[in-house]
């Protein structure tokens, strides 16, 4: 993971005192430009710097480098020959399905794909929610349509409203989970999508912090709301720690927690029936690293998910490069490697399982090959 380096301070200062005859090392006091004669000797300071510099890589370097050693370690081996897609797996879909921009021939394209695949749900954006937690009719014109083509065209496949919106838990703008009236909004705007149709909704709000006790107490309003009208209650969900606390100590240094704990993951899965994690976006320069953080985060989510509760790992159908993600690190076919390693070591055997691929309009054939032959097979 990226982590702050310090940069050390050198030798330049030293070397051209010395050669000046400055006698640095000798306790004579460095003068010459910028130094007046009789100011404080300046032979203790370089040296100070640098053992501070020394320390602070230190500190940062060898944790990082075991952390790192043990991702790579943790890529290697074979994973079980049944660690195949349980036909329970997800894609997220863009707005595009269900605001008119999509045909009914784009339909039948997606129907005739998915039938070689394990996906069982969709996951439509049908958002973002306002602020305060309403959902206008007009940004979802299509949807009634969109529905009943698929279940026309792919019969089985669930089509759930992605619904979303950026939290204010790191700036003034955005959604206030705290304030009651909100979330009665969110479950007021959960009945509404569910009447236009869809068949479960699925929610990403970000960045939830860790612990955040009053998004547990939206979902088990949520829950009510769904289970009434037999649907399916999904999240997208944040990492986990990989290790204890990491969390609380990275918030402290950046103000973005970025990962949950993993007592609260099993808190947030234990209230809903899907719960996706976001295993993208993770620091990893290399496919073997990410391959072996995916695989982590497979055991630590398998062991705190109920097993009746869908379990999907998130892969990387996208291509971007910026702070937290390298494309050429986060393949699909390491992420799914990863999948398999950690399913295989923790519970190779778990029906409610399954991946989630990370965005329709972004994929390539590559990825989606990677997908069919390493995990449909």
């Amino acid at each position: 993971m990226d982590q702050p380096t310090a940069e050390p301070v050198t030798d330049a200062e030293n070397a051209e005192n010395a050669e000046n005859g400055k006698g640095v090392e000798s306790g004579e006091p460095a003068t010459g430009e910028g130094t007046s004669v009789g100011s404080p000797a300046r032979r203790r300071w370089p040296r100070r710097l640098r053992r501070t510099a020394l320390a602070l890589v230190l500190v940062l370097l060898v944790p990082l480098l075991a952390a790192e050693t043990a991702l790579r370690l943790n890529y290697t081996g074979d994973p079980a020959k049944d660690t195949y897609t349980r036909n329970r797996d997800a894609i997220w879909l863009g707005h595009a399905w269900i605001d008119g921009r999509k045909t009914d021939t784009d339909v039948t394209a997606l129907a005739e794909r998915l039938k070689k695949t394990g996906i069982h749900d969709l996951y439509v954006h049908a958002g973002p929610l306002e602020h305060d937690g309403t959902l206008p009719k007009s940004a979802y014109p299509k949807a009634r349509r969109f529905i009943g083509a698929v279940h026309r065209a792919a019969p089985g496949v669930r089509v759930q409203a992605w619904l979303g919106d950026v939290l204010a838990t790191e700036g003034p703008v955005g959604l206030r989970l705290e304030r009651a009236a909100t979330r009665a909004a969110v479950v007021a705007s959960t009945r509404q999508i569910l009447a236009a149709g869809f068949d479960g909704a699925h929610f990403d709000l970000e960045p939830l912090h860790s612990g955040d006790r009053h998004y547990l107490a939206l979902l088990d309003a949520l829950h009510k709301v769904t289970a009434a009208a037999g649907v399916p209650l999904s999240v997208a969900a944040h990492q986990i720690d990989p290790l204890p606390a990491f969390h609380s100590v990275w918030g402290t240094l950046t103000g973005h927690p970025k990962w949950w704990s993993q007592a609260y993951f099993g808190q947030v899965a234990r209230r809903v029936d899907q719960i996706a994690v976001m295993s993208y976006d993770t620091m990893q320069p290399l496919q073997s690293l990410y391959g072996g953080y995916v695989a982590e985060q497979t055991s630590l989510a398998l062991e705190v998910t109920p097993k009746s509760t869908d379990l999907l790992m998130g892969l990387p159908f996208f291509h971007e490069n910026r702070f937290g993600h390298w494309a050429h690190a986060e393949t699909a076919s390491a992420a799914i490697h990863g999948v398999r390693l950690g399913l295989s070591r923790t519970d190779p055997g778990r029906a409610h399982f399954g991946v989630a691929l990370y965005v329709d309009f972004a994929a390539t054939e590559k990825d989606w090959r990677a997908y069919q032959d390493g995990w449909v097979r």
